[in-house]
């Protein structure tokens, strides 16, 4: 039993309460008045004061990459950095001189944590020139915190073959100089040309990476999420996670189909049934999620993203570049009507209004065709949606997943955009109020690693559109949401999302006793006070998997505070993520 808290249940209009108490079966058995709760206490009980913190249920991440976050920590780190093309290459150098690097002096060196946007002074663009600069023969990638550019030297285009006269892949681009030449920017699948000839890491590696990676997210009382892009590599993690007892989180997954699985959407569908049956057996995991990259992301220098209205050349000038699509809307409608079907729900990736709209269509088509059947298909990024789509969400009974941590000024939404699509447009950014007030279900994800994991700064960036150290807010006079919807959103809006409303996300008797117990109250506090919120307590399914008070519970606070602490202020965005294909 919990008391002396604020209890917020996440159920509408039920207020706030006291104190909850849990059940041996890890159910909730009621929430109420302390001395309401009494009652249910034994001399076993165990009794949590909460100091008058809120209580509520542990946060549902609806767009996560734990397996990805775990493994990026087995490289060097750029650590998200804004950098001068020196500073660059000093640390780089830094890179190629350590000595625990056992792959010198001829094994690719792979730098995560670049930010493709971050070159200072502004402008400048990534050329392999730079790093061919550096005293090394060896071949060297940077792979973008989005997930969608890598940067490599001309040592890397070498070996992958990348030469003037190579063709740009089905959904990738290769940068080019004037001239034809490759530059060494790889945009979207193009980056595959080279990621396919990365050694890996040793899997058990990736495991333990993964694993402490879980323990921070738990020690931010994040107690479900679904891995937003996963093939069998990811699935093999967390099976063997699953064994040893070290999967502390509820997992649904979104297999990532390849384009040639769109295309000819019965393969697909073969693939995703083969894969679900492969590991039916693993506990705490849900696959009944396929994951569709539409296009890819709107910050220049990538403008991958699809637009409506084409992009501007920076002084306000229309260009004719719209982004480009990942897929052909026609294939996309009838793997939508297929899946639909066959009781599979879609996480699609649409960044731009185009590609939210191809996705929207794809929808309507399987709804036609099918009729409703709740499988509530997800939409996620939503950084720009034409107005008249916003009211199709509802209509449509499609999920809204969005990352609104990235829903302030800062680098990515001013320097990086707002001269490459214009005010109009910049106005309308990540609409998050517009799409509330017409309908549609919200849901929140963090997109981690693609920024640090940091939930509660998250909701209350979606509160002001501020954040924490960011450069001023977003247009929280159109689209800022209120302290109540955040809360839900991330809660109550995410478990609905990942079809676990039944088990997960409000404090009512009956689900699952998966909460978290606060240091303040985030229902009153100052809105700016909620970036600050620690965590003392989470349970799931009534078991603590993090305790603030315990050594393990301390140390993991001690990795959260330092992973988050390693970015600089106002530098932690990004706009969408990803990566290559799975391997064949």
């Amino acid at each position: 039993m919990i008391h002396n808290a604020r209890v917020f249940t996440g159920v509408r209009g039920a207020g706030v309460r006291d104190a909850v108490a849990v059940g041996r079966d890890g159910r909730v058995l009621a929430t109420g008045s302390d001395g309401a709760m009494r009652r249910y206490a034994g001399r076993d009980t165990e009794v949590v004061d909460a100091r008058r913190g809120t209580v509520m249920s542990g946060i549902v991440d609806g767009h996560a990459h734990p397996v990805a976050a775990g493994a990026a920590t087995l490289n060097p780190s750029l650590e998200y950095l804004e950098l001068t093309v020196p500073r660059l290459q000093e640390l780089l150098r830094g890179f190629l001189a350590d000595p625990a690097d056992g792959s010198a002096p001829d094994g690719w060196l792979v730098v995560s944590d670049w930010d493709p946007v971050g070159l200072l002074p502004a402008g400048t663009l990534p050329h392999h020139r730079l790093l061919d600069a550096l005293p090394t023969r060896r071949p060297i990638v940077l792979m973008g915190t989005d997930g969608h550019n890598s940067w490599v030297n001309r040592r890397a285009l070498e070996l992958a073959g990348i030469t003037a006269t190579t063709p740009d892949p089905p959904g990738g681009q290769i940068e080019r100089d004037a001239d034809g030449a490759a530059t060494g920017l790889l945009k979207e699948e193009a980056q595959g040309l080279v990621h396919r000839l990365l050694p890996d890491h040793p899997f058990e590696k990736v495991v333990e990476a993964t694993a402490r990676a879980l323990e921070q997210a738990a020690a931010q009382g994040v107690t479900a999420f679904m891995d937003a892009s996963a093939d069998e590599w990811h699935l093999d993690v967390y099976a063997e996670l699953a064994r040893t007892g070290r999967l502390p989180q509820r997992v649904a997954a979104a297999l990532r189909l390849d384009a040639h699985e769109i295309r000819e959407p019965q393969k697909g569908l073969a693939w995703l049934r083969a894969t679900r049956k492969r590991y039916a057996d693993v506990p705490g995991l849900d696959l009944r999620t396929a994951k569709v990259f539409v296009d890819g992301v709107m910050e220049y220098p990538a403008r991958t993203a699809a637009l409506l209205e084409p992009y501007l050349d920076g002084k306000g000038r229309p260009t004719d570049h719209r982004g480009q699509l990942q897929l052909d809307p026609a294939d996309f409608a009838r793997l939508a009507v297929l899946l639909d079907t066959e009781g599979w729900q879609i996480h699609a990736h649409a960044i731009g209004d185009r590609a939210v709209r191809v996705a929207l269509d794809g929808y309507e088509a399987a709804l036609r065709a099918g009729g409703r059947r709740d499988n509530r298909h997800t939409i996620t990024h939503l950084q720009l949606v034409h107005p008249t789509d916003v009211r199709r969400f509802a209509r449509l009974g499609v999920v809204a997943s969005m990352q609104l941590q990235w829903a302030m000024r800062d680098t990515w939404t001013v320097d990086a955009l707002l001269p490459y699509i214009g005010p109009r447009r910049h106005r309308r950014l990540f609409p998050a109020r517009s799409l509330e007030r017409h309908g549609a279900l919200l849901a929140g994800g963090s997109d981690w690693p693609v920024d640090p994991l940091g939930v509660w700064n998250q909701i209350r960036t979606a509160i002001d559109r501020e954040g924490a150290d960011s450069d001023g807010p977003l247009h929280p006079e159109r689209e800022a949401i209120s302290r109540t919807s955040a809360l839900r959103m991330h809660t109550a809006g995410t478990a609905r999302q990942l079809r676990a409303d039944h088990r997960t996300g409000t404090l009512t008797p009956g689900r699952a006793a998966d909460l978290v117990l606060l240091d303040r109250d985030v229902t009153r506090v100052p809105v700016p006070e909620i970036s600050g919120t620690r965590v003392r307590l989470t349970l799931v399914g009534g078991v603590p998997v993090y305790d603030e008070g315990t050594a393990a519970g301390r140390a993991a606070r001690a990795r959260t505070a330092a992973a988050t602490a390693r970015r600089p202020a106002g530098t932690d965005r990004h706009r969408a993520c990803g990566g290559p294909a799975r391997k064949e």
